[in-house]
């Protein structure tokens, strides 16, 4: 079948299915292959729940006109949303980056409400498969569609580009993420930086800070839009404190965001100078900022027992972990509490990189510090105020013993190490 008549089905149902658990009625059903599934097993099973019809990519023992064969079932959902996305002619801004790429994200979803029916991936629907079904998630009622792109291997940002076809694009920065997939932090430029490349060849688009140098270098001779607190750019947004919470400045109007850290800084800033460039008045920016209240364990100010907590869970590296310690030493506290879970996806630089978290929890000198994971408890500690354990049922025998009150405390680490359920001991 072509993609042409697969499209015309599509307009014509109920949107995508992927899952039959969670099975649309009138939907399409895709039986895509992973590691330890086969949705090709499930087809009959999805037409029986409802869904119009099944594309599949192997022999079904039925005959059944719903039942569509293609050569490769993710190659043509694939095709589908490129093929959606050039229907629709509406302008994608694709976002990628090491870190704070769904808080991004959001603050521009929130932005552009302001003024457009705006759409965003959900959740972190951002790889090969994500992708496209954020695309085939937008209609003809869409006007603006914000496409977060994730990757932890080199070509991956290359193929989403590809897919989605962005007409503008942003990479929130370079750090130590996924350097295992990338061979290194040279290997994360090289990868994240294919969006760059694809918006160059194209002639579209490309919002950057220009505050960071090496983005400016690698954007050099392309069409930028750029933003800044110390240079000459496009759109000017000052910082004016980060401690606990962002405040910045643009237009001469102060924006008290929700956001924790420094680090969030750009973040913000982003999200306003695309508001800028769509004509979005700045009070309706500032209304969409503040409104901004992050959850799913990103950056969370929880208030419990009398402790403030800081509840940054959902993910780290080694970039965002130093960020999050260094934002965590300029908040005025009378306790300060630090509980840290292993990295994951460092590779090589694992026992370093972990190293470089104890040596600079010393260097802050928080009242009490715990680091969590199998990889933190093979760290050099050496100090009184810092405890190592390697589970987290370790930590947990020992914490719940804590009288912990009174105190501000942050919590951070991979999204492997759950660390949200510290939560339930204080």
């Amino acid at each position: 079948m072509k993609i042409s008549e697969l499209h015309k089905l599509f307009l014509a149902s109920s949107g995508i299915s992927t899952d039959t658990r969670k099975i649309k009625e009138k939907s399409i059903f895709f039986a895509l292959k992973g590691e330890n599934f086969n949705g090709n097993t499930f087809a009959k099973e999805a037409l029986k729940l409802g869904a119009n019809y099944a594309i599949v990519d192997e022999k079904i023992n039925i005959e059944n006109k719903k039942i569509i064969s293609v050569e490769n079932v993710l190659s043509s959902l694939q095709q589908l949303a490129t093929y959606h996305r050039n229907y629709l002619k509406l302008p994608i801004i694709a976002i990628t980056g090491s870190n704070g790429k769904t808080t991004t994200k959001e603050l521009i979803h929130r932005v552009l409400s302001q003024k457009f029916n705006a759409k965003a991936t959900v959740g972190n629907l951002n790889n090969h498969i994500g992708v496209p079904l954020t695309l085939l998630s937008f209609d003809s009622s869409t006007e603006i569609g914000i496409v977060e792109m994730g990757a932890n291997h080199q070509k991956e940002i290359e193929k989403l580009t590809e897919i989605a076809l962005p007409d503008y694009g942003y990479i929130t920065n370079f750090g130590k993420a996924h350097l295992e997939g990338f061979g290194g932090v040279a290997g994360v430029i090289k990868g994240k930086s294919e969006l760059y490349k694809h918006l160059q060849k194209h002639d579209k688009k490309i919002f950057i800070n220009a505050d960071d140098e090496l983005q400016l270098e690698l954007t050099e001779n392309s069409n930028t839009i750029s933003f800044s607190e110390h240079k000459k750019a496009d759109y000017t947004i000052k910082t004016l404190s980060s401690s606990p919470t962002v405040i910045v400045e643009s237009e001469n109007t102060t924006i008290k965001s929700n956001l924790i850290g420094n680090y969030n800084t750009k973040n913000i800033a982003i999200a306003i100078a695309i508001g800028s460039y769509f004509e979005i008045e700045i009070n309706r920016i500032k209304a969409a900022i503040e409104s901004y209240l992050p959850d799913n364990n990103r950056s969370q100010i929880i208030e419990k027992n009398n402790n403030k907590i800081i509840l940054d869970a959902y993910n780290a590296n080694p970039t965002s972990m130093a960020a999050a310690l260094e934002s965590f030493k300029l908040i005025d506290a009378n306790r300060k509490i630090v509980i840290l879970g292993d990295m994951f996806e460092i590779g090589k630089t694992s026992k370093e990189e972990h190293q470089i978290i104890i040596d600079k929890l010393k260097e802050y000198n928080f009242d009490e510090a715990f680091v969590l994971g199998k990889d933190f408890k093979k760290t050099e500690i050496n100090s009184d105020k810092i405890q190592a354990f390697q589970t987290f049922e370790e930590f947990k025998d020992y914490f719940k013993k804590e009288s912990v009150k009174k105190s501000t405390i942050l919590i951070k680490g991979s999204r492997g190490m759950k660390l949200e359920r510290v939560l339930e001991l204080l």
